[in-house]
């Protein structure tokens, strides 16, 4: 059965192109995972905060190199997109950013975010946050990204409104985590559209 209108992103379309890197704030860039930053996520997967609200931890390098092929994997099956955020000159790694659940054909797709301890309260994931959505809505196509975290994780939301995503409510107990349920608050940035109605 046929479709009634086009697809906002044809099948293909990202995976025919290089997944970019992109500069943020001239101080950090997002590039592409590398297998050699297993060893600094498994780092980063000590921290408590990140363990607490991503719900997992990588318990070697080895583990930590499966996730990042995973990553990589997400790019070319064109499901997700996932980059490194690193120090411009060190290539430190700093946390991640990545663009999760595609639906290619809507335009739609998440962001999540996190950084390790020595990067937070700089005022880089927002940054990093404002840039990626930014390629997403107005050079790759996507029409609407949609951003949730715990109503308990306050730094994510800070995070979200600082880069720009509007808050649109609350899915109540939508989330499991170690410590039970959570409400999550929903926020999102939508690239500016109109509708004509047909025959005006």
């Amino acid at each position: 059965m046929p479709y009634l209108v086009a697809p906002a992103i044809p099948a293909g379309a990202l995976a025919a192109t290089g997944q970019p890197t992109l500069p943020v704030a001239g101080e950090a860039l997002l590039r592409p995972w590398l297998l050699t930053d297993a060893a600094a996520v498994r780092e980063a997967f000590r921290d408590p905060a990140i363990q607490h609200w991503h719900l997992r931890r990588a318990d070697s390098v080895a583990e930590a190199e499966g996730w990042i092929e995973a990553w990589q994997g997400e790019w070319r099956s064109e499901t997700g997109a996932h980059w490194a955020l690193v120090d411009a000159e060190s290539d430190q790694l700093l946390g991640r950013i990545a663009l999760k659940s595609f639906a290619l054909r809507d335009g739609t797709a998440e962001i999540a975010y996190w950084t390790v301890p020595s990067a937070r309260g700089r005022g880089l994931c927002p940054r990093a946050a404002e840039v990626l959505t930014r390629w997403a809505l107005y050079e790759r196509g996507f029409h609407r990204i949609e951003l949730e975290h715990s109503t308990a994780n306050h730094a994510s939301c800070r995070v979200a409104v600082k880069a720009g995503f509007e808050a649109e409510g609350i899915r109540r107990g939508a989330w499991l985590h170690a410590d039970g349920r959570h409400d999550v608050h929903l926020h999102a940035r939508v690239r500016p559209w109109m509708i004509e109605s047909k025959g005006s």
